[in-house]
């Protein structure tokens, strides 16, 4: 039996907790520095390797690898721009061992300007070719929303252009105020140019002028939705189904929403129902039940705002409010893994300063 196992190779540990990935990188660093520093197989020999491991901690985990310098290899754990990934790799860089010849990176680091170009589908991004201007709303005095003027535009190659400079703005800004700190962005041409260009460069201080009068602004802001009124909605889906909602009422009418700029909506479909399509008495507790659990774990005290519920079409939606980004995610990613047997649960968190995905709920 031994011979066999032997033969076979030793299976490798799960990889269940940070401390079990880097015990794996440490049995292994020596190699891959090796890999990395000679550029040769990084793929296979190391690329492929990392991944598996990677994906036990948690879907969506990208990477970059390079010499940083003659001694010292760096690793760099990105989301991809995916915000609800960006707690779990800051984490996990947190977690990681001092390992001589190796740095570890969580989110593509800022660059200076001189030192960003970019290759991407043919299309050269730099900043000779990029400029930008603000869009200034009346309605929405704190939403930062930019056009960026790019001199090759191909209006055909839309897609491709504009993603062309979401990667040199993820190299330029640093991927966390890349993802975090703008709200809107458009690409154009020169053609349709409306207002006087600004060099690109000048891009990050201005984003950081906003962002300081942002947090100067709503600085302290909490609101406590104990007192808080609600109301009930009642409707007919598209499929003749009854749609149910309950929606805290103050809230929506609340006049600092930006405070609170994160909507964070959480997904539970249904299977068992009554006559009308809606919940029947055992599921109604248990979505209840863990809706509780979510608002014990996201109190609006700590800066998260419970804004109600909708129930149709053998589906269940909590909506939140939300200071910030990383809690959430963490707290429903544990809230999935304990219910993975009973409900197919899921989530998505984004940025609305205005809350305009609850307009339909405005009582006019």
């Amino acid at each position: 039996m031994s011979f066999l196992k032997n033969l076979l190779g030793k299976k490798d540990t799960p990889i269940e907790s940070y401390s079990d990935f880097w015990n794996w990188f440490l049995k292994h660093e020596k190699e891959f520095f090796k890999i990395v520093q000679n550029g040769q197989n990084i793929h296979q020999d190391f690329f492929d390797k990392l991944v598996p491991k990677l994906n036990e901690i948690h879907d969506g985990i990208y990477f970059l690898a390079g010499m940083l310098n003659d001694e010292t290899a760096e690793l760099v754990l990105t989301p991809d721009g995916i915000i609800r990934n960006i707690y779990i790799i800051e984490e996990l860089v947190n977690a990681a061992p001092k390992i001589e010849g190796w740095k570890f990176t969580a989110l593509k680091p800022a660059s200076n300007i001189e030192d960003v170009s970019i290759t991407y589908e043919n299309f050269e991004f730099n900043s000779g070719n990029l400029k930008f201007y603000p869009n200034l709303h009346k309605s929405y005095p704190d939403e930062i929303d930019l056009t960026v003027v790019y001199e090759n535009f191909e209006e055909d190659k839309k897609a491709t252009v504009t993603n062309g400079v979401y990667i040199f703005l993820d190299n330029f800004l640093g991927e966390l105020h890349s993802v975090t700190l703008i709200d809107n962005l458009e690409v154009i041409g020169n053609e349709n140019v409306s207002q006087e260009l600004i060099p690109i460069e000048k891009l990050k201080d201005y984003l950081i002028w906003r962002e300081k009068e942002f947090v100067e602004k709503y600085y302290g802001i909490r609101h406590n939705t104990e007192n808080d009124g609600y109301a009930n909605f009642e409707g007919k889906s598209q499929e003749g189904g009854v749609v149910l909602a309950i929606i805290n009422s103050t809230l929506i009418e609340w006049d600092k929403k930006a405070s609170h700029p994160w909507i964070f909506i959480v997904a539970i479909p249904f299977q068992k129902t009554d006559e009308t399509g809606l919940p029947d008495e055992v599921t109604y507790k248990l979505l209840n039940d863990i809706e509780e659990e979510i608002m014990v774990s996201l109190p609006d005290s700590d800066g998260y705002l419970n804004i109600g519920r909708e129930t149709a079409n053998n589906n269940r939606e909590i909506f939140f409010a939300c200071k910030e980004f990383r809690k959430p995610p963490k707290v429903l990613d544990a809230i999935i893994k304990k219910y993975s047997h009973t409900f197919e649960i899921s989530y998505e968190i984004y940025k609305d300063k205005y809350w305009q995905s609850f307009r339909h709920f405005e009582q006019n």
